[in-house]
Protein backbone atom coordinates (compact mmCIF):
# COMPACT_ATOMS: atom_id res chain seq x y z
CA UNK A 1 0.00 0.00 0.00
CA UNK A 2 1.25 3.60 -1.01
CA UNK A 3 -0.17 6.88 -1.00
CA UNK A 4 0.89 7.96 -4.59
CA UNK A 5 -0.51 11.69 -4.51
CA UNK A 6 -3.83 14.11 -4.56
CA UNK A 7 -6.14 13.15 -6.78
CA UNK A 8 -8.11 16.26 -6.16
CA UNK A 9 -9.47 18.90 -3.52
CA UNK A 10 -12.78 20.21 -2.87
CA UNK A 11 -13.83 23.62 -1.88
CA UNK A 12 -17.42 24.84 -1.32
CA UNK A 13 -19.82 27.17 -2.90
CA UNK A 14 -23.25 27.80 -1.26
CA UNK A 15 -26.16 26.07 -3.23
CA UNK A 16 -27.74 29.43 -4.62
CA UNK A 17 -28.44 30.81 -8.45
CA UNK A 18 -25.59 31.43 -10.29
CA UNK A 19 -23.09 29.93 -8.50
CA UNK A 20 -21.26 27.82 -11.35
CA UNK A 21 -20.98 30.69 -13.54
CA UNK A 22 -19.52 32.85 -10.77
CA UNK A 23 -16.77 29.63 -10.08
CA UNK A 24 -16.67 29.77 -13.92
CA UNK A 25 -15.63 33.08 -14.37
CA UNK A 26 -13.42 32.85 -11.25
CA UNK A 27 -11.31 29.96 -11.95
CA UNK A 28 -11.80 29.56 -16.04
CA UNK A 29 -11.96 33.38 -16.53
CA UNK A 30 -9.23 34.73 -14.38
CA UNK A 31 -7.24 31.89 -12.88
CA UNK A 32 -7.04 29.98 -16.58
CA UNK A 33 -8.39 26.36 -15.42
CA UNK A 34 -10.16 23.99 -17.64
CA UNK A 35 -13.26 23.26 -17.23
CA UNK A 36 -13.99 19.38 -16.72
CA UNK A 37 -17.16 17.42 -17.60
CA UNK A 38 -18.60 16.19 -13.88
CA UNK A 39 -19.38 12.24 -14.20
CA UNK A 40 -23.11 11.66 -15.01
CA UNK A 41 -23.62 10.10 -11.81
CA UNK A 42 -22.89 13.40 -9.89
CA UNK A 43 -24.33 16.07 -12.27
CA UNK A 44 -27.57 16.64 -9.97
CA UNK A 45 -25.89 17.45 -7.30
CA UNK A 46 -24.48 20.48 -8.80
CA UNK A 47 -21.26 22.58 -8.64
CA UNK A 48 -17.96 22.48 -11.53
CA UNK A 49 -14.91 20.79 -11.51
CA UNK A 50 -11.96 22.18 -13.17
CA UNK A 51 -7.85 20.61 -13.75
CA UNK A 52 -5.13 21.06 -12.16
CA UNK A 53 -2.91 18.95 -14.52
CA UNK A 54 -2.23 15.78 -13.09
CA UNK A 55 -5.51 16.52 -9.84
CA UNK A 56 -8.69 18.45 -10.09
CA UNK A 57 -10.37 20.99 -8.05
CA UNK A 58 -14.14 20.60 -7.51
CA UNK A 59 -16.67 22.94 -6.16
CA UNK A 60 -19.56 21.50 -4.35
CA UNK A 61 -22.48 23.26 -3.40
CA UNK A 62 -23.42 23.19 0.19
CA UNK A 63 -26.84 24.02 2.16
CA UNK A 64 -24.81 25.16 5.25
CA UNK A 65 -22.29 26.94 3.42
CA UNK A 66 -19.59 28.98 5.37
CA UNK A 67 -16.44 29.89 3.72
CA UNK A 68 -13.27 28.08 4.41
CA UNK A 69 -11.44 31.12 5.69
CA UNK A 70 -7.64 28.81 7.06
CA UNK A 71 -7.68 25.47 5.41
CA UNK A 72 -7.36 26.14 1.87
CA UNK A 73 -6.14 24.90 -1.47
CA UNK A 74 -2.74 26.11 -2.78
CA UNK A 75 -2.62 26.59 -6.69
CA UNK A 76 0.97 26.48 -8.45
CA UNK A 77 1.47 28.66 -10.77
CA UNK A 78 3.81 30.41 -13.66
CA UNK A 79 3.62 34.53 -13.58
CA UNK A 80 2.57 35.00 -9.73
CA UNK A 81 3.47 38.42 -10.80
CA UNK A 82 1.44 38.95 -13.47
CA UNK A 83 -1.43 36.91 -11.90
CA UNK A 84 -1.51 38.80 -8.31
CA UNK A 85 -1.65 41.94 -11.18
CA UNK A 86 -4.44 40.50 -13.02
CA UNK A 87 -6.75 39.79 -9.98
CA UNK A 88 -6.31 42.71 -7.67
CA UNK A 89 -7.25 44.75 -11.36
CA UNK A 90 -10.66 42.95 -11.34
CA UNK A 91 -10.69 44.20 -7.81
CA UNK A 92 -10.07 41.05 -6.07
CA UNK A 93 -8.01 41.57 -2.50
CA UNK A 94 -4.49 39.63 -2.27
CA UNK A 95 -2.45 39.68 0.96
CA UNK A 96 1.10 38.70 1.19
CA UNK A 97 2.08 34.74 2.70
CA UNK A 98 4.62 34.54 5.22
CA UNK A 99 8.09 34.19 3.35
CA UNK A 100 9.01 30.17 2.91
CA UNK A 101 12.03 28.91 1.15
CA UNK A 102 11.96 28.36 -2.40
CA UNK A 103 8.45 29.59 -3.31
CA UNK A 104 6.55 33.19 -3.29
CA UNK A 105 3.10 33.38 -2.60
CA UNK A 106 0.38 34.84 -1.84
CA UNK A 107 -3.42 34.12 -0.54
CA UNK A 108 -6.70 35.42 -1.84
CA UNK A 109 -10.66 34.41 -2.05
CA UNK A 110 -12.50 33.20 -4.45
CA UNK A 111 -15.77 34.51 -4.89
CA UNK A 112 -17.50 32.64 -1.76
CA UNK A 113 -14.89 33.49 0.49
CA UNK A 114 -13.05 30.42 0.41
CA UNK A 115 -8.99 30.81 0.90
CA UNK A 116 -6.85 29.88 -1.68
CA UNK A 117 -2.83 30.07 -1.82
CA UNK A 118 -1.41 30.73 -5.08
CA UNK A 119 2.21 29.64 -4.94
CA UNK A 120 5.03 29.94 -7.29
CA UNK A 121 7.82 27.74 -6.78
CA UNK A 122 11.54 28.69 -7.37
CA UNK A 123 14.30 25.83 -8.65
CA UNK A 124 15.72 24.83 -5.66
CA UNK A 125 19.62 25.43 -5.56
CA UNK A 126 20.70 21.64 -5.17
Amino acid sequence: MSVHGLDHVQVAAPRAPGVEERARAFYTGLLGLEEIEKPASLRSKGGVWFSLGRGELHIGLDDGFRPALKAHPALEVTGLDELRIRLEAEGHVTSDAEEIPYARRFYISDPFGNRLEIIERMEVPW
